[in-house]
């Protein structure tokens, strides 16, 4: 049996009514690691952000004798799990589904074991979102329901071929994933270029990978933060290749996952079989999706760059920026700055500030707006 079904909960408000169960797929908390390195190339783009950038890089090669390495430079998002956790059940139990939500942070899998001892009754899979270079870039594998006994171990050996990759290793560690029956192995947002070599090579880089390892990818992922375009252009390519395709919200913020998967399932074992084996996936896409792709990233940078004063230690966002030291520790941007942000992300903080004002919103969602046809 091979099924994908996608609804929208705008054209249809019952439309979670025949099932029992949500699915929440790919998102993050605040033991994600998230690279910066890529905000040069577009800050550059803005003249009077590059200029503000160029002289805070002037400054920190005059203070340090070296240039700003920004691959040394990491954000992470501001929910603890047991928080991130809840606001995805918030959303599932809002349609009326029993909630099940598999956590991804990058290659890290603390969060999910966090959580599985403080409920042990409600039990949440322990699953990651794998960094696996490839060819010229690189990809990501959410990699869902790794057994507990196992874990650790598993997890140990994926980071580190993703520090030394090697074309062998990767078809062992995919092999091993697939000897578990509970394991999914999702290509998740499969068409973002996201290391930007440009479409054409990462089309070729993506078509060669699933010539070699497709057998071992269960689904491909249909990305809540990515154009409806390229998400209608990923269920082409399951089409093609046979690959169910699969809900992914890619959260960070505090907006819930704008896609979930919908199923009878019972638990997250008998959702895998579901996908994995029969090929059976109900996506349904959450209202917040339609709203402007552009609106809903100023509102993921509010979240990132807001106070949050429930959270002793991380309240404000230096306290959830790190650096990446020479005698290898981390440690927040916020205890270089000790007069406070610079004078550029002050100002920056205070236009992001100026867009949480209904009047204010009402204009930016105009220019931000964007037209996408849901075509089926």
């Amino acid at each position: 049996m091979r099924s994908t079904q996608l609804r929208f909960l705008w054209d249809h408000a019952a439309a979670a009514r025949p099932f029992r169960t949500g699915v929440s797929l790919h998102s993050h908390t605040m033991h994600s690691h998230e690279e910066i390195s890529f905000l040069p190339k577009y800050a550059y783009r803005v003249p009077l952000v590059a200029q503000a950038v160029r002289r805070q890089e002037r400054n920190y090669r005059r203070q340090w004798g070296r240039e700003l390495d920004y691959s040394r430079v990491y954000w992470t998002p501001p929910h603890p799990a047991r928080e991130a956790l809840a606001l995805e059940r918030r959303q599932l139990e809002s349609v009326g589904v029993e909630p099940l939500v598999s956590l991804t942070d990058h290659d890290e899998i603390e969060a999910c074991l966090q959580l599985q001892v403080l409920d042990s009754t409600r039990p949440v899979p322990v699953s990651t979102e794998w960094t696996v270079p490839f060819g010229p870039s690189f990809i990501h594998l959410g990699v869902h329901n790794l057994p507990p006994q196992h874990c650790r171990e598993l997890v140990t050996e994926m980071a580190r071929y993703t520090k030394q990759p090697a074309a062998p290793k990767l078809r062992e560690l995919l092999a091993a994933l697939n000897r578990y029956r509970d394991v999914l192995v999702v290509h998740n947002h499969p068409l973002w270029d996201e290391h930007g070599i440009g479409a054409r090579a990462h089309l070729e880089m993506l078509r060669t990978f699933l010539a070699v390892h497709g057998s071992s990818i269960h689904a491909l992922e249909l990305n809540g933060l990515r154009p409806w375009s390229e998400n209608r252009a990923v269920c082409t390519m399951g089409r093609e290749t046979g690959h169910p395709v699969i809900s992914g919200g890619d959260r960070h913020g505090c907006e819930p996952n704008a896609n979930v998967n919908l199923t009878n399932a019972g638990s997250f074992s008998e959702f895998v079989e579901e996908i994995r084996f029969d090929g059976v996936s109900d996506v349904l896409f959450m209202p917040q999706y339609r709203e402007g792709r552009r609106m809903r990233y100023v509102e993921t940078l509010w979240d990132v760059l807001r106070d949050y004063n429930e959270y002793p230690n991380r309240v404000r966002w230096s306290d959830r920026v790190y650096l990446r030291q020479d005698n290898g520790t981390d440690a927040p941007v916020s205890s270089f700055w000790k007069r406070g942000d610079p004078d550029v992300l002050r100002c920056f903080k205070t236009a992001i500030d100026l867009f949480q004002r209904p009047s204010v919103r009402s204009v930016l969602r105009l220019a931000l707006s964007e037209r996408q046809e849901f075509a089926r």
